[in-house]
């Protein structure tokens, strides 16, 4: 007779990924907990679109369960998705708001974002550009990435701050939320430091309870059990905004939300597979297609339900982190999405405070791949020096890319080295340049 632990084992490769059951849930509570603000900020975002606030909850839910379950049983990696940050806000404030189209339009060109994403998943040419990138520079991209992880932990921590005379600047020692941050940040290091099982987690839950006598963590009339809101005002109301697609303003649309996906994804796999060790020697991620694939469906089922694109989330590397390396780390994020549905008054006591210092930390570990860059060879520091910085500096990681690839391909070029550049890769560069300049 078969046992849950024999499934699991089946299932996920538990041994030959050396991990534990114990260890995979943790990493997915851990996953769960520095990304579970999505449920709220998304359908905040949405909302100003004109979109039902308590449908786009549930719709941000679902599509986050169903697309880190399909990571887990397609891809078997520990990698969660949820609909982005960045793109949430292009779909309200730009397309929206500026452009004129309706939030059903809007759907209907995140539900055929999605089919074009599994059409390029499907010819492998997602997969192939991914596979087309240096090794050198996604140790940068893993690097880049690291310090925008740890530039919004920051800023979500009000320790950093925005400066109109000089950009940023330390935040403001007497709020409440600022001093939780730090004292959070201090004893989440500790218990790091400490090599205590579950510490990110741990640090979470420390600083929540702290954030009570002072605050910042709001408990009064807390319902533990609600049911979640109806998804009916946004459930299958794409399907209306399909004659809005046929003007010429849509192909920018389509295309923002295919590009930066696309770059934000592929950012995303290559920075957390690098850090998790799934990289082969090649520099290559063994079942790339089919976690690229995932972030497709999800992205078509969030154009369904009534969200913005979904996307591979940067903060899956909190779970990495505390040893999750396989696909049961996202399944038990996409288990507790579901739950959120029910408990997410819950979730929503835990502070932004109390999060932020796992993103600092999680920026830490992230660094670590930058060593195997040679940066004594030029060619090599420089595509990555601009990879590194330009992500946390726009704030974007497929700008990061972006820059990466471009000062790449520049650099072999003008010292003769052109033949080292793969046909993929001069292919991408011509995007990269059509979409900046034109």
């Amino acid at each position: 007779m078969s046992t849950p632990e024999g499934f699991l084992e089946r299932t996920f490769k538990l041994r030959e990924n050396n991990t534990t059951v114990r260890t995979e849930v943790l990493a997915g509570i851990t996953t769960f907990m520095t990304m579970g603000y999505i449920i709220f900020v998304n359908p905040a975002i949405l909302s100003a679109a004109g979109m039902d606030f308590g449908a786009v909850l549930v719709a941000t839910c679902l599509v986050s369960a169903v697309g880190s379950l399909l990571m887990a049983f397609l891809a078997n990696y520990p990698i969660a998705i949820a609909p982005g940050m960045g793109l949430n806000a292009f779909f309200a404030y730009t397309v929206v708001t500026q452009m004129g189209f309706s939030w059903q339009a809007a759907l209907a060109a995140v539900f055929v974002s999605g089919c074009i994403f599994v059409l390029l998943t499907l010819t492998k040419v997602r997969e192939a550009l991914v596979n087309a990138i240096p090794v050198s520079l996604k140790m940068a991209i893993s690097a880049g990435i690291g310090l925008f992880i740890a530039l919004i932990g920051l800023a979500n921590a009000g320790i950093v701050v925005s400066n109109p005379n000089t950009l940023v600047q330390f935040g403001d020692l007497h709020q409440p939320s600022v001093i939780l941050a730090i004292l959070g940040l201090v004893i989440t290091l500790g218990l790091v430091a400490l090599r205590i099982k579950g510490a990110l987690l741990l640090g979470i839950i420390i600083t929540t309870v702290i954030g009570i006598p002072m605050g910042v963590t709001k408990v009064e009339g807390l319902k533990l059990v609600s049911l979640p809101p109806s998804l009916a005002p946004t459930f299958g109301a794409f399907t209306v905004g399909f004659g809005e697609l046929v003007g010429a303003g849509i192909i920018t649309v389509l295309f923002t939300l295919t590009f930066v996906d696309l770059f934000d994804t592929m950012g995303t796999l290559i920075g957390v597979s690098s850090k998790a060790g799934f990289l082969d020697e090649k520099g290559h991620l063994p079942r790339g297609g089919r976690a690229l694939l995932a972030d497709a469906l999800a992205t078509v089922t969030a154009g369904v339900l009534g969200s913005s694109t979904a996307t591979s989330y940067i903060e899956s590397a909190s779970g990495i982190t505390e040893g999750g390396r396989t696909g049961l780390t996202s399944a038990v994020v996409a288990l507790l999405f579901l739950a959120a549905l029910f408990i997410s008054p819950l979730v929503g006591i835990v502070p932004a405070a109390a999060t932020a210092p796992v993103l600092i930390i999680v920026g830490i570990f992230m660094m670590e791949p930058i060593m195997k860059i040679d940066f004594s060879n030029f060619l090599e520091a420089a595509p990555a020096f601009f990879a590194v910085v330009m992500m946390p500096f726009t704030y974007n990681i497929a700008e990061g890319i972006i820059w990466g690839i471009l000062a790449y391909v520049l650099l072999h070029v003008v010292t003769g080295n052109a033949r080292k550049i793969t046909p993929t890769l001069w292919v991408l560069t011509v995007i990269l340049l059509l979409r900046h300049f034109f």
